[in-house]
């Protein structure tokens, strides 16, 4: 029980969605932190609906605080308690956590991963979950697979599998969403949309509207959804790294033909800048968030 001290009758409460908005924390995850692991204790009003005071809004900070610096959430509650220290360290249990994701995939496993997948997205700001679970695990089995093409069945899979959950994810975002559309598509040389999707959830979550091709579109056909859609930008997914590839050779080009900027994102655009003539493209890197990140800033320029 909370001191009435901390709480005085005439502090102002916020509604769960309020706190969301305030925290960046959806209210699916703040509802299982509160249910699963008593991280949060907010007060109810007589109807049952959830109000959150200032020290419940500083609570979850600190908790993000802590998920930012890899500690998983299982562990946040008993570090709460404890003195803040700074130099704390945990290494958490996302090493197990990736091991079962990575297990549910090689097995396909379609129900434990579906199982796996919703548990990280309630339990975990998205951020936390890119960085700590989906994007090493999708760069683990890459490399498996480049040696072990035979199981290329598992990568089918899972691109289905996410193909699925992150387009519906997208569409409701959409719905609400007021920041700027984004057109993401591969380049035609991209090995799949596993890197795409990543990217499409990291952009998602920094409040673009993202609009995603599975197949790659030719020049007339970009500039053609830049007008119709009303984009504000094209992001083009290059995860292949093969110096002066035709296709990437012709993005100066294409950038010129746009009335929009245009970007590139995944390992190609990790390349020197002089191989691109980035004047007209912007290479945003090969992490998603840093990479939606960078974009806002150009969008704002």
């Amino acid at each position: 029980m909370r001191d009435k001290a901390m709480n005085p009758a005439d502090a102002p409460l916020y509604p769960i969605r309020e706190v969301s908005r305030l925290t960046g924390v959806n209210a699916v995850t703040l509802r299982a932190w509160e249910r699963r692991y008593g991280l949060i204790q907010p007060r109810r009003t007589p109807k049952g609906h959830r109000l959150y005071a200032r020290d419940d809004i500083e609570r979850i900070e600190r908790i993000l605080q802590w998920l930012g610096r890899g500690v998983s959430v299982s562990q946040v509650g008993d570090l709460l308690e404890q003195p803040e220290n700074d130099d704390a360290t945990t290494d958490g249990d996302w090493p197990g956590q990736r091991q079962q994701l990575i297990a549910a995939i090689q097995a396909l496993d379609l129900a434990r991963l579906e199982s796996l997948y919703n548990q990280s997205l309630a339990l975990y700001p998205i951020d936390v979950c890119l960085d700590e679970l989906w994007q090493p695990v999708i760069t683990q089995l890459d490399e498996h697979w480049r040696c072990h093409p035979g199981d290329v069945l598992q990568r089918h899979a899972l691109e289905a599998f996410l193909r699925t959950r992150i387009g519906t994810r997208l569409y409701h975002a959409n719905l609400v969403a007021r920041g700027p559309q984004l057109l993401l598509a591969p380049l035609p040389d991209s090995g799949g949309p596993l890197w795409p999707l990543l990217f499409a959830l990291a952009a998602s979550h920094a409040g673009y509207r993202v609009q995603m091709m599975d197949s790659p579109l030719s020049h007339a056909e970009l500039a053609l959804a830049v007008e119709r859609l009303g984009l504000d930008a094209v992001v083009l997914i290059g995860d292949r790294a093969e110096r002066g590839a035709p296709t990437q050779r012709q993005l100066p080009r294409l950038a010129e033909q746009l009335s929009v900027p245009l970007c590139l994102v995944g390992v190609a655009a990790g390349r020197p800048a002089s191989e691109l003539e980035t004047g007209s493209v912007t290479l945003l890197g090969d992490e998603p968030l840093p990479a939606a990140t960078r974009l806002r800033s150009l969008l704002l320029c």
